[in-house]
């Protein structure tokens, strides 16, 4: 693979993580793994207010991880793959081994 193309692919992945990066985001994904909600339904269940939240899912649009369809006055959003939670389960996996490695040597620094 070429440099060019190397670096296009690097920006990508780099754009996807920067958008599982910020809590707002994931708690946007985790609700809409639930299912399709429109801004006021995530308002409602993030407690976050409605320009936050609407910024935060521009950011997903962009990223292609989220979906959004026009139903009469309602914008509805809903995850573009299923995948991107099982993702972020595989991540809490990771860091609940990495917690549990740093707890042992915190109790071994006890003895």
């Amino acid at each position: 693979m070429d440099k060019l193309l190397q670096n296009k692919l690097a920006q990508f992945h780099a754009g996807i993580c920067q958008a599982l990066a910020d809590t707002t985001r994931i708690a946007i994904l985790y609700e809409l793994a639930e299912g399709r909600k429109n801004v006021s339904q995530l308002v409602e269940a993030l407690g976050s207010p409605q320009a936050t939240v609407s910024r935060h899912l521009k950011v997903l649009r962009e990223r292609g991880m989220v979906n959004n369809e026009r139903d009469g006055v309602n914008v509805y959003y809903s995850l573009a793959d299923q995948r991107i939670i099982k993702a972020l389960e595989l991540l809490r996996g990771i860091m609940a081994d990495i917690l549990t490695q740093r707890r042992r040597l915190a109790e071994a620094l006890r003895v």
